[in-house]
């Protein structure tokens, strides 16, 4: 069997995965407690802020620090730690009896977000066979779209359940369940049979490919040894063209605003005048069309590749942008605002949020992926940061600024990808540094 064609062990990529959705679970959970917090706690605005803001500050550490440990010990051993720091963070939280604990904790699970969203696409990536690999690490994308929505769907249905201090409690302790799950599963999966074989470790990572049943070990090695020797350091020298493709694509990815308009959607409705109960029902259609079209960017990236998709969803977030920019602008046409928010989700879900992870995860060699997963993966989260505290900042003053700002970042993104971004899809981990640099 060669090794295109091993039919892979799903319980690896379901495995890996799970990171994904308690990415999301934890990253959305935490808007169903605010208000509770604040009563319990008697927190100001200040004090609040820094209840939700830490897992985002453990987020940026844990993507910066996730990088050198998972090239040195394999992505699948720190994915273990991860895990566990996944169900003390949750459990913690829930415990919490004061600010100082609760913030301790959420900056545990921040941490926790910030390695998965490093070593999950990478461990996926590097068990994939390149025909199928964008489908297959756009699992972890469609996890995190899923966790997102199982932490509103959680929060609605605890909240029926249950009420006072006990609700907030539940809210986030049950974030637990999956982390232990996914601890479980990450316990019978291997390590990755790529990196095993970069170290020497020839009879573990035969006996890996034969567990993951990735097709025929001495097919695979020959693969895995065609690549050059390189450093095993990163560094400007030896990868400047991937590290300028990461930074760009995370950069790219967060100046669509995609999560300034998340993190900001009630507010945004309400500025063009939309009441409490419209919003929530709005929003609800919004985290629908995020999911279906998630499943679609996975369902084609192999077949379409990778730069048409991030040039058709330049283009069309653009375009739903500059509406969105025009019915603020104008004061006119707010029955078009839903419309136009969906189609930009569409064109961002099918194209950025598809992609992002997929190429992240490809374009480093083996020696150093973590830590190029790494860089790119910070720089999403600290851009993330930027924007999410600018965006209210520039809205006060006019709420179309933003959106004119994202729409023209858009249309540099299209020019830069179309200019400088190589085609990926269905190219060898182990000879894509021909490809990245022009070579192939």
């Amino acid at each position: 069997m060669s090794a295109t064609n091993g039919k892979l062990n799903p319980s690896a990529i379901i495995a890996a995965s799970l990171a994904g959705l308690l990415f999301g679970f934890d990253t959305a959970v935490i808007a169903g407690v605010t208000e509770a917090l604040r009563g319990t706690f008697d927190l100001s605005a200040a004090q609040l802020g820094a209840a939700v803001s830490a897992a985002l500050i453990g987020t940026l550490v844990g993507a910066l620090g996730a990088g050198r440990p998972g090239d040195r010990y394999g992505s699948r051993n720190i994915l273990l730690w991860i895990a566990i720091a996944y169900i003390v963070s949750a459990l913690g939280s829930a415990l919490s009896s004061g600010l100082a604990m609760l913030v301790a904790f959420r900056f545990l699970g921040g941490l926790a977000i910030g390695g998965s969203s490093v070593l999950a696409p990478v461990y996926i990536a590097e068990v994939s066979p390149p025909a199928r690999r964008g489908m297959l690490v756009g699992f972890f994308q469609l996890s995190i779209v899923l966790g997102i929505l199982g932490a509103y769907v959680s929060n609605f249905l605890i909240g029926q359940a249950s009420e006072g201090e006990l609700e907030w409690r539940l809210k986030l302790g049950v974030a637990a369940v999956p982390a232990v799950l996914f601890l479980l599963l990450m316990l019978r999966v291997p390590q990755s049979p790529r990196w095993l074989f970069h170290r020497g470790r020839a009879a573990e990572a035969k006996a890996a490919i034969e567990t993951l049943s990735m097709g025929d070990p001495d097919t695979l090695f020959a693969q895995f040894g065609q690549g050059p020797a390189g450093s095993d350091r990163l560094s400007w020298r030896a990868h400047c063209r991937p590290i300028l493709l990461a930074i760009a694509l995370a950069m790219f990815n967060q100046l669509s605003g995609i999560n300034a308009i998340l993190y900001y959607l009630g507010d945004i409705f309400a500025a063009a005048g939309f009441d409490t109960v419209s919003a929530d029902l709005q929003a609800v259609a919004i985290g629908v069309a995020n999911l279906l079209a998630t499943m679609l960017g996975m369902a084609i990236i192999d077949r379409v590749g990778r730069k048409p998709l991030l040039l058709i969803g330049a283009v069309g977030t653009a375009v739903a942008l500059a509406v969105v920019a025009g019915i603020y602008s104008s004061g006119q046409g707010q029955h078009w605002l839903l419309p136009a928010l969906i189609g930009f989700i569409l064109f961002f879900a099918i194209s950025q949020g598809a992609v992002i992870w997929v190429y992240l995860s490809e374009i480093f060699p083996t020696a150093v992926r973590a830590r190029g997963q790494s860089l790119g993966s910070a720089t999403h989260w600290g851009m993330n940061a930027l924007i999410a505290f600018g965006f209210p900042v520039v809205a006060q003053y006019t709420q179309a600024l933003p959106f004119w700002l994202f729409a023209g970042a858009m249309l540099v993104q299209a020019v830069v990808i179309w200019r400088y971004f190589p085609e990926t899809r269905g190219v060898a981990l182990e000879t894509m540094e021909r490809t990245v640099e022009g070579r192939g």
